[in-house]
């Protein structure tokens, strides 16, 4: 079966971002004049999914203006003649189809994947987590979809890194069967330097199969009185093959504000609009 359908939970509270994210999603803080939200939606519909369902909650709306027809500003550029700009206004709300279910209650993120159950029905699903932006020759998710047309069966994206930092990422087991391509026996959540299995830490890109949701409903509330995904999806690996993708491309993350710093300046470096000059302010910068 084809991955057409993505899910992507942004029902958090941004509580990293504060006071920024007080009266805003952390979704649409932008990186450059692009919210981070779209670099992900973009990614979706350029690896061929055709449907993405958005996980929201209180205070959210924002996400769904911008992904929706805006006739007012739509109106204003066509009657100025700014027609570059209403072609780029008018190019966001038909990027692609998206669904919206609310998450009332903030149960984590093995909750907000199964809020979307009954959208995504019996079919296999991608996920994608909006902190992890993969800048990439080829989308990070168009590649994860490779191995799932080959082996029809759960994919995690993988990115290697360092031992003085795995504590932070779940973590996987497993050996390699191909080039960047890890059959997986086990994954681990934040352990410790010593205990970890590997360097390859899993990043907020999943390929899963709709087993996954009866699993959900069936999982304990673990760390944080939450429903957690790799519980889950440690469940599913004893009845389901799982592989580790380890992607091309430069992954960012953005739910740190060093992480979200970082690529708001490579982003602004690789434009040709704004590159050359933004360089230049860099080099001569005196602090």
């Amino acid at each position: 079966m084809k991955i057409k359908t993505a899910v992507f939970p942004a029902a958090g509270l941004g509580t990293r971002f504060l006071p920024a994210t007080k009266s805003q999603p952390k979704e649409m803080l932008p990186l450059v004049d692009k919210p981070m939200i779209q670099y992900v939606i973009e990614e979706a519909q350029k690896s061929g999914i055709e449907h993405v369902i958005i996980i929201t909650g209180r205070g959210k709306n924002s996400i769904e203006d911008h992904f929706d027809m805006s006739f007012e500003l739509e109106h204003n550029l066509r009657e100025k003649g700014k027609s570059e700009l209403l072609e780029l206004v008018e190019s966001i709300s038909s990027m692609i189809t998206i669904s919206y279910v609310r998450q009332k209650e903030a149960l984590g993120l093995g909750h907000a994947i199964l809020c979307a159950k009954h959208l995504v029905g019996n079919e296999p699903f991608a996920v994608f987590l909006g902190d992890d932006i993969v800048d990439s020759e080829e989308p990070c998710m168009a590649q994860m979809i490779k191995a799932w047309d080959k082996y029809q069966c759960p994919v995690i994206a993988v990115e290697k890194v360092d031992m003085a930092n795995i504590s932070s990422y779940g973590v996987i087991a497993g050996d390699q069967t191909e080039d960047r391509l890890y059959k997986i026996s086990d994954m681990v959540e934040k352990p410790k330097v010593e205990d970890a299995p590997s360097d390859l830490a899993i990043i907020g890109r999943y390929i899963l199969t709709p087993e996954i949701f009866d699993i959900l409903e069936k999982t304990q509330k673990g760390a944080g009185g939450e429903i957690q995904l790799t519980d889950g999806l440690r469940t599913l690996l004893k009845s389901q093959d799982f592989y580790g993708y380890q992607f091309h491309g430069n992954r960012y993350d953005t739910g740190s504000k060093i992480g979200f710093l970082k690529a708001t300046v490579e982003f602004a470096l690789k434009r040709e609009d704004l590159g050359a000059e933004f360089r230049d302010y860099l080099k001569n910068l005196d602090i």
